[in-house]
């Protein structure tokens, strides 16, 4: 008779599988990630679309001035000291209207020398351009006035035309700033009835003090 094998020791055994018709559960499914997809996109859309906007919020600096800037009173910073040396000593402190808008700013001064009756006068416009370039249209509308003769070592641009030894005319660009100096003599004027006619003034060479202060008040308008 064959009897069972003895087994030997106390070693365990797993306990036998189980089959079973129902399946095991399936991991959860994460939360539809297309919608995590158009969320960034959603996010990032929009992100540039503010960095776009803050962009377009910005301030133009504009054109660079070349350390010009509008001036309350212009009268006592042009000095024009090298046309009193020429025309007499200045009587009056002058004057002249004033702009100052974003655009442009514009000063004026007119300036009596030598004799309040008979003397010369002088007056000079300062331009400062703060958003277009004068510079393509200076030429052509300076040759429009007729002053044609060009004058080297004066801003960019420099342009005197001496009217017929009656006076004189010097136009100016330098960057945004445009200067316009003129220089004439007094007409005829009547006392009681009585026509007066102031004596001649000799403006020839005109030009060289008129570059001077030219030069001068440039550097001034700059400190």
């Amino acid at each position: 008779m064959i009897s069972e094998p003895e087994f030997v020791g106390t070693v365990e055994f797993d306990d036998p599988e189980v089959l079973t018709e129902t399946p095991p559960p399936r991991p959860p499914r994460s939360r539809r990630p297309w919608l995590w997809a158009l969320g960034g996109a959603v996010l990032a859309s929009a992100v540039w679309g503010g960095g776009l906007y803050a962009y377009g919020q910005k301030k133009d600096p504009g054109p660079d001035l070349g350390g010009y800037k509008p001036v309350e009173e212009f009268c006592k910073v042009a000095e024009l000291k090298g046309l009193a040396g020429a025309l007499g000593k200045r009587i009056d402190a002058g004057f002249g209207p004033s702009l100052d808008e974003p655009a442009i700013s514009e000063s004026s001064c007119q300036i009596t020398f030598g004799s309040a009756e008979a003397g010369p006068s002088v007056s000079v416009t300062y331009t400062l351009h703060k958003v277009t370039d004068p510079g393509p249209e200076f030429a052509a509308r300076t040759q429009q006035h007729g002053v044609l003769q060009k004058v080297e070592g004066v801003g960019e641009q420099a342009f005197f035309d001496d009217e017929s030894g009656q006076g004189g005319r010097l136009r100016v660009l330098d960057g945004q700033a445009e200067f316009d100096f003129q220089v004439y003599a007094q007409g005829g004027y009547e006392v009681d009835g009585k026509l007066i006619e102031p004596p001649p003034v000799d403006l020839s060479g005109i030009d060289v003090p008129m570059t001077q202060d030219a030069l001068a008040l440039m550097q001034a308008l700059k400190k």
